[in-house]
């Protein structure tokens, strides 16, 4: 119990940014009933493309955007925003979030897999200096998310800035651009303007069909039709 009511705390944030009544993505909330080590990237074509890097831990996603994406190259450092942790069913969401949601766009379940903290997890999170490895279909070996300093620019202020890290290990492939190479779904096996125009999303694990977002009637407006026209009168 008290991990459910931990996952639930955790999940705070995440439902308060959503109308459920508006998109698919999981509404979450109970926590698994064992722990478990999944990690998960999917490409987001939201405002800006991304692709979220999500690590589980205490009943949730612990998640970053990365704005440009993982690289196998140790030299490149990728910035991370943390954002707010998500639900463990989120990392079978792929589908299209609706436009005007917070999000809105399409994701793509791009890999998927188990890591392993190098180190104790909690503390990484709490100083700053998260080492883990990761076994998935495309991304593999040691890797590290590293806070930086709060800037004095005050939207930095405001979150949270990391670094994304590939360590020199047997997976590092300096110069290889792997998110060039590889642009379709681990999940469906289709690319972003697949899953777009589609109308088929996965969630939960299973492939269904979109419902078409349906929108909310104004407080004080009925949703009848237009008032009628005044019949003409006839000349005699």
């Amino acid at each position: 119990m008290v991990v459910r009511r931990a996952a639930e705390d955790h999940l705070a944030a995440y439902h308060a940014k959503r109308d459920f009544s508006r998109t698919s993505e999981p509404r979450g909330g109970a926590a698994p009933a064992e722990a478990g080590s999944r990690f998960v990237v999917q490409k987001h074509d939201a405002t800006r493309l991304h692709y979220d890097f999500r690590l589980e831990l205490d009943g949730v996603l612990k998640s970053w955007a990365v704005t440009r994406g993982p690289s196998l190259d140790p030299e490149d450092k990728r910035l991370a925003v943390r954002v707010e942790d998500h639900p463990i069913e989120y990392g079978e969401f792929e589908g299209t979030i609706p436009k005007g949601s917070y999000g809105g766009g399409t994701v793509m379940l791009w890999d998927h897999g188990t890591w392993t903290p190098v180190e104790d997890p909690h503390e990484g999170l709490e100083k700053g200096k998260l080492t883990f490895r990761l076994d998935g279909e495309r991304l593999h070996g040691e890797w590290a998310l590293v806070r930086m300093r709060p800037g004095r620019d005050r939207s930095d202020r405001n979150r949270e800035n990391w670094l994304l890290i590939k360590h020199r290990d047997a997976y590092a492939e300096p110069g290889r651009d792997l998110l060039a190479e590889v642009t379709t779904s681990v999940k469906s096996g289709r690319d972003l303007d697949a899953i777009a125009k589609s109308g088929v999303e996965w969630i939960d694990g299973r492939e269904r069909s979109a419902a078409p977002p349906q929108d909310k009637p104004r407080r004080g407006k009925t949703q009848a039709g237009p008032p009628a026209k005044p019949a003409k009168r006839l000349r005699r």
